[in-house]
C-alpha cells in the first residue's frame, strides 16, 4: 500500500521502519529534518519535504506527535492534503476529546480517522510487539489492521471515535499504581535489611509477578533510570485521564497521589527519568 508517517520520534522512527521492511511504499516526515534523512539512509523509503508531500495519494497516513496541540497541527495539515476515501490514524497518547475533533474534522473531508494509542515503549515499537487499542468506524478498522499488524503484537477496536484513548487511560491508571507499589515495596525491603535481589527470586513468580515487576525491578534496585517511559510523558497522560475522571465522575484517588509523587521526581530533576525512579523519592 501507498502509505505516509508522520512524526519519526522514539515511537514513530521504527514503526515506519516496520512499514517500509513489509514491502509498503512508504513516505515519511518529521519535523526535525535530519531525523527525517536519518530515517531515510536506515530504511527503504522516501523522505518527504513537508506534510503535504508525504500524504499526497496516500491509501493510510498513520502519525505519532506529542500532545493534544501536536495532533491539532499535525493531523489538520494532513488532513488538508489527504484524499477522500482514505483513513488517517493517530498513534499519540492524546485526549478523547481530541479525538472526537479530529474525527469530525476527517469526516468533512471524506477520510475516516482512527484514535489508535499504543503501549509496549520504544523496546515494543522496535520488536514490532506493540499493543494497539483503537476507536473509530469498524469498516475503516477492518481496512487499517493489516498496516498496523505489522508493529502490533495485539490490536483490538474498543469502539467509536475515542474509546482508543480512553483505553489507554485505563492502561496508564493501572501502570501508575503497580509501580507505585513496586517503589513501596522495593523501599520496604531496604528498610528491613532484604537483598533487593533475593526479593525478586522469592515473589517474582507469585501473584506479585507483573511485566514492571520482571522489567523495573531489578534496574530500581540499582537506581538506574536512564530510560523508557519518561516522567514527564506519564505526567502528561494522568493529567489527561484526570481530566477526563472529572468529566465522568470516576473516582481515582490512587492515580491523582501518584501524580503527585511524579511531580516529586520532577522536583528531583528526574522529569526524564524512567517511571520506575518513583522509588527514588522514598529514601532507604
Amino acid at each position: 500500500m501507498k502509505l505516509a508517517f508522520l512524526g519519526l520520534g522514539v515511537m514513530g522512527f521504527p514503526m515506519a521502519g516496520h512499514l517500509a521492511a513489509a514491502g509498503h511504499d512508504v513516505a515519511v516526515y518529521n519535523r526535525t529534518p535530519e531525523t527525517a534523512r536519518r530515517w531515510g539512509a536506515a530504511h527503504a523509503g522516501r523522505v518527504a519535504a513537508s506534510i503535504a508531500d508525504a500524504v499526497a495519494g496516500a491509501e493510510i497516513v498513520a502519525m505519532c506527535v506529542g500532545a493534544d496541540p501536536d495532533v491539532r497541527a499535525v493531523g489538520g495539515a494532513a488532513l488538508a492534503g489527504m484524499d477522500a476515501g482514505a483513513i488517517l490514524i493517530d498513534h499519540t497518547t492524546a485526549s478523547a476529546e481530541v479525538a472526537r475533533e479530529m474525527a469530525a474534522q476527517a469526516c468533512d473531508v471524506g477520510v475516516s480517522f482512527i484514535d489508535a494509542p499504543v503501549s509496549g515503549g520504544q523496546g515494543g515499537a522496535e520488536a514490532g510487539a506493540l499493543t494497539i487499542m483503537c476507536g473509530g468506524d469498524a469498516a475503516a478498522f477492518a481496512r487499517a489492521e493489516p498496516v498496523m499488524t505489522v508493529y502490533a503484537k495485539a490490536l483490538r477496536l474498543m469502539g467509536p471515535s475515542g474509546a482508543g484513548q480512553l483505553t489507554k487511560m485505563v492502561n496508564q491508571i493501572c501502570i501508575a499504581g503497580v509501580v507505585q507499589g513496586l517503589a513501596e515495596g522495593m523501599h520496604f525491603a531496604r528498610c528491613a535489611g532484604l537483598d533487593p535481589d533475593a526479593v525478586l527470586a522469592a515473589i517474582g513468580k507469585g501473584a506479585a509477578q507483573s511485566w514492571q515487576m520482571d522489567n523495573r525491578w531489578p534496574t530500581m534496585a540499582q537506581g538506574r533510570f536512564d530510560f523508557g517511559f519518561a516522567v514527564d510523558w506519564m505526567r502528561k497522560d494522568l493529567g489527561m485521564v484526570i481530566d477526563e475522571a472529572g468529566r465522568n465522575g470516576a473516582d481515582l484517588a490512587m492515580t491523582a497521589l501518584v501524580d503527585g509523587f511524579y511531580a516529586d521526581v520532577q522536583a528531583m530533576g528526574g522529569g526524564r527519568w524512567d517511571t520506575s525512579s518513583l522509588v527514588a523519592r522514598l529514601k532507604p
